[in-house]
C-alpha cells in the first residue's frame, strides 16, 4: 500500500516527535486524510464496514464514560474515595452493555469476549443505575430494556461462548482500561478498547481515550503528562493499512474547531536505535528497581537525561496498559514492559487492540522470551494470556536488544 503517492493523502511535518531521546527533533511524519471517511483506499481495506462501526461506536462510548466521571467529579460527593469503585463500575458496565447491543445489531454472527458479566451488578443492586445510563443511548428506536441491557452484558461474559480450541473470530471489547485512572480524573488517562479476531488474528482495533490532548509536544515529562489531557482521540488500525488517528467528533467542540482538527494522522513509533536511548513509558507507582533493565541503566524523568548513556527516560502516567500501547505507538515513549503477576492471568482485552495498533505503527510485541502472543492458547474462551514472564511492545528496532537484556537479567537474577 503506497500511502504516500495515494490521492487523497498528503505528506507533512510537525514539531514535537523524538525519534531517539538523544537526537534533535526531526518533526514526526503525519499523513493527513478527510475524517469524513477512513484514511485508506476503501479497496485495501477488506473489513471496511466493521472498522467504520467500531470507530463510531467506540467514540459513543466514551461519551458515556466521560459524562459519568464528569457528573461524578462535579458533585458535592466528587472526592470519591479510591475503595468506592461504583462510579467506574457503572460506566463499565454501562459501556459493556452500549458496546455489546449496538455490535449484536450490526454483526449479529460475531460473538464477544469482554470483561464483565451481570452478576455483580446483580449482587449489588446496580442494575437500574446501569439501565438508566444507557437505555437512551443506542441506535435502537426504542429505550433499552433492562432485560436487553442484562443480556447485552452478558453476551461478553465469561462462559458466554464455548470456541473449542480452533481459530475463531470474535470481537474482544476492555470496556474502561485504567479503572484507577478514571477515578482519579483530572491529569489520568483510560481507555475503551475494542478489536476484531477473524479467524484467530487481529485484524483491526479502535482505542478511544476521552482526555488525550494530541496538539503537545511532549518535550518533557511534565509536557508529556500536560498533554495527556485533553479533548480526546481515537485510534484505529487495519491490518495492513497502518495505525491512525484523530480527535474526537464531539457536537459539542464542533463550533470551536476547525474540520481540519478532525482529519486522520498517520501513527508511527519512534526511530530509537538503541535500549539506552529509548523512553519507558510505566505507571505512575512503578519502581524501576523492580524492571528487569534496572541491572543496566540507572533512570531518570528528566526527558534531557543525564548525559551518561547509562541512564533512560522514564514517562509516567496514570493509566492502564492500553494508554501505554497508545503512547507507544504514537512515537511518544519508545518501550513499555508488563511483568506477569502470580496467580493474577493476564487478560487478552488488555492487550489485543494495543497490540494490533502498535504492531501496525511499526513496533512490535511479544512475550519477554521474544515469542508472538498467542490469542488461542486459552483455546476454550479466548480471555487469557500465558505470556513468557510478561509482555514487552517495542518501537521495533530496539526490540530484540531489549529482549536480550531481559534474557541476562533473568538468568543472572
Amino acid at each position: 500500500m503506497n500511502l504516500v503517492n495515494h490521492t487523497s493523502v498528503s505528506l507533512c511535518f510537525s514539531a514535537g516527535f523524538f525519534p531517539c531521546r538523544r537526537s534533535l527533533p526531526l518533526g514526526r511524519r503525519v499523513f493527513l486524510a478527510r475524517s469524513s471517511s477512513l484514511p485508506f483506499p476503501a479497496h485495501e481495506v477488506k473489513h471496511r464496514r466493521e472498522l467504520e462501526a467500531a470507530i463510531g461506536i467506540v467514540e459513543r462510548a466514551c461519551r458515556i464514560c466521560a459524562d459519568v466521571q464528569s457528573s461524578v467529579l462535579s458533585s458535592e460527593a466528587s472526592s470519591v474515595e479510591k475503595s468506592d469503585s461504583t462510579p467506574v463500575t457503572i460506566a463499565d458496565f454501562g459501556v459493556q452493555a452500549f458496546v455489546s447491543f449496538e455490535l449484536g445489531q450490526a454483526f449479529p454472527a460475531i460473538p464477544l469476549v469482554a470483561e464483565e458479566d451481570s452478576r455483580f451488578l446483580r449482587e449489588n443492586n446496580l442494575v437500574d443505575s446501569v439501565v438508566d445510563l444507557v437505555a437512551d443511548k443506542s441506535s435502537s428506536d426504542e429505550p433499552l430494556t433492562r432485560a436487553q441491557v442484562l443480556d447485552a452484558i452478558d453476551r461478553g461474559g465469561k462462559n458466554a461462548i464455548v470456541y473449542e480450541n480452533k481459530p475463531a473470530t470474535y470481537w474482544v471489547l476492555d470496556p474502561i482500561d485504567g479503572t484507577k485512572a478514571f477515578l482519579k480524573g483530572s491529569g489520568a488517562l483510560y481507555v475503551v478498547g475494542l478489536a476484531l479476531v477473524v479467524e484467530g488474528e487481529i485484524v483491526l482495533g479502535v482505542m478511544g481515550c476521552p482526555n488525550w490532548n494530541d496538539s503537545e509536544s511532549f518535550q518533557s515529562t511534565t509536557g508529556v503528562s500536560n498533554a495527556l489531557t485533553g479533548a480526546g482521540i481515537v485510534m484505529a488500525a487495519h491490518i495492513g493499512c497502518g495505525t491512525w488517528r484523530r480527535r474526537f467528533q464531539d457536537g459539542r467542540q464542533s463550533g470551536s474547531a476547525e474540520p481540519s482538527d478532525y482529519d486522520w494522522s498517520r501513527c508511527l513509533v519512534d526511530g530509537c536505535l538503541l535500549a539506552s536511548q529509548a523512553r519507558f513509558c510505566m505507571t505512575d507507582s512503578a519502581i524501576w528497581e523492580s524492571m528487569p533493565l534496572s541491572p543496566f541503566f540507572s533512570a531518570t524523568t528528566d526527558a534531557a537525561g543525564d548525559g551518561s548513556g547509562k541512564s533512560v527516560v522514564l514517562l509516567k502516567v496514570w493509566g492502564g496498559s492500553l494508554t501505554r500501547y497508545m503512547m507507544v505507538a504514537s512515537g511518544i515513549a519508545s518501550v513499555f514492559i508488563i511483568r506477569a503477576k502470580p496467580r493474577i492471568p493476564i487478560k487478552v482485552w488488555d492487550h489485543a487492540v494495543g497490540l494490533l495498533c502498535v504492531h501496525e505503527a511499526g513496533g512490535k510485541v511479544t512475550d519477554w522470551a521474544g515469542a508472538e502472543l498467542d490469542l488461542a492458547e486459552d483455546g476454550v474462551e479466548r480471555r487469557i494470556l500465558y505470556p513468557a514472564v510478561g509482555v514487552i511492545a517495542t518501537s521495533g528496532k530496539i526490540h530484540t536488544q531489549i529482549v536480550e537484556m531481559i534474557s541476562v537479567s533473568s538468568s543472572t537474577g
